[in-house]
């Protein structure tokens, strides 16, 4: 008898808990993205400033050395500036010597003008980066949460998903409080999970926070308590918590291998997220993509067994030879397409059920999707063009993928033919 009636106070205990998390949780019950399975997203740097945009940063990540004009800049590639309502003057020149401009992702219009170009070539949505180096500081902190707020809003109006990735890279060990701290911040003044039209990703019913830079073995300074931390806070806390978990590690991450952390606890980190996301970028090109096909099976076959989902990261191509002077430009050629679709493809064909583009809009390190300059500035800088294609070339190749992985077209090896 005694035995029951333990059993019966542990099971109320139980229901106890579960009530209060239910009772105290910040976020809603759902979404109108309630997984990540089927969505093609893609990472937004939104990093990029301008002198004149109010932000107070300056030439901000097109600077080298704190110099922005030819022959010192970090960025491969120069943007369409069409479409862009706000524009700033530069010290750069087009071939008939009229002026470059760029954008700001301070503006709300760049904002607006992203997310209907997600709306209308197919991104589902992408994944909000915040670098745990920018939130440290008011200015940068400013900056980060006002992109977050103009593109919570766009993600509104053009039904896109949007997810907070918080990167650690640079991260010290105490700084995990301040993320803790962050996320806290952005449930509570922005809202972030539990607006009345929310559009923010969850995934295995929860809303999705991805941390990427987990088991890198590159020396960073935090390390595995720095990981148990955070990951009971998004997990377990009855408040801010109740969060499914997507991490970022690196590409050899399963064989504990050449970019890995080579402690086999790093398996035992993994196993108590949801979703898995090796960093691919740069580590192949079309030529030797095929030499990671195997490895892409068995990590999706590891994380099956596991419980366990998983994400390619996919990337169009990579430059940065401005921001490294010791590269060449056009480092990892783009080959028209060819390559990303190879990506795209044989992903989908593998059994990946979502993707990752690598990025909306990094043109630092020329991985950017959105419209690019075909005709950028001359002079000492060297920038990479769009191959005398489209501007929209990687935009529509991204949305064809969406709909591919969707199955709404069938599976394409080969790179499609545009009307």
């Amino acid at each position: 008898m005694k035995s029951h009636s333990n059993l019966f106070s542990t099971f109320l205990i139980l229901l106890a808990n579960i009530a209060f998390t239910f009772a105290t949780s910040r976020h809603a019950s759902d979404s109108r993205f309630m997984t990540y399975k089927g969505l093609a997203m893609a990472g937004y740097q939104g990093w990029f400033n301008a002198p004149d945009d109010g932000a107070g940063r300056g030439w901000n990540h097109y600077t080298k050395d704190g110099k922005f004009y030819p022959g010192m800049c970090t960025i491969d590639m120069w943007p369409d500036m069409t479409e862009y309502k706000v524009k700033y003057k530069t010290p750069f020149v087009f071939a008939d010597g009229s002026p470059a401009f760029t954008f700001s992702s301070y503006d709300k219009s760049t904002t607006d003008l992203h997310f209907r170009w997600m709306r209308e070539y197919g991104i589902d949505g992408v994944f909000m980066q915040r670098f745990v180096a920018s939130i440290r500081t008011p200015i940068g902190r400013n900056h980060t949460n006002t992109v977050l707020r103009n593109a919570l809003d766009a993600a509104e109006v053009n039904n896109r998903s949007i997810c907070v990735m918080y990167d650690l890279s640079g991260m010290r060990p105490y700084e995990t409080d301040l993320v803790i701290a962050d996320w806290k911040a952005l449930v509570d003044s922005m809202k972030l999970t539990s607006r009345p039209n929310s559009h923010y990703l969850y995934h295995r019913t929860k809303p999705l926070v991805a941390i990427w830079g987990v088991g890198f073995g590159d020396g960073r300074k935090y390390g595995y308590p720095e990981f148990d931390k955070l990951l009971r806070f998004f997990k377990e806390d009855p408040e801010y918590g109740g969060c499914s978990v997507l991490l970022g590690v690196p590409t050899r991450w399963r064989e504990l291998g050449s970019d890995s952390d080579k402690n086999s606890q790093l398996h035992e980190v993994i196993k108590k997220a949801d979703i898995v996301q090796p960093w691919l970028v740069n580590r192949f090109t079309q030529e030797t993509y095929p030499n990671f096909h195997e490895l892409i099976a068995k990590d999706l076959q590891w994380c099956k067994a596991n419980g366990l989902d998983y994400v390619p990261v996919l990337f169009p191509g990579f430059s940065w030879h401005n921001m490294k002077s010791d590269s060449r430009s056009n480092q990892n050629p783009r080959n028209g397409g060819r390559f990303f679709w190879a990506q795209i493809s044989k992903s989908i064909e593998l059994g990946c059920e979502m993707l990752y583009y690598a990025m909306f809009d990094e043109i630092d390190e020329g991985t950017a999707l959105f419209k690019i300059e075909n005709n950028p500035p001359v002079g000492e800088s060297v920038f990479v063009g769009n191959e005398g294609l489209p501007s929209d070339h990687y935009l529509w190749l991204s949305g064809l993928g969406a709909k591919m992985l969707r199955k709404d077209i069938p599976l394409l090896p080969e790179l499609p033919t545009r009307n």
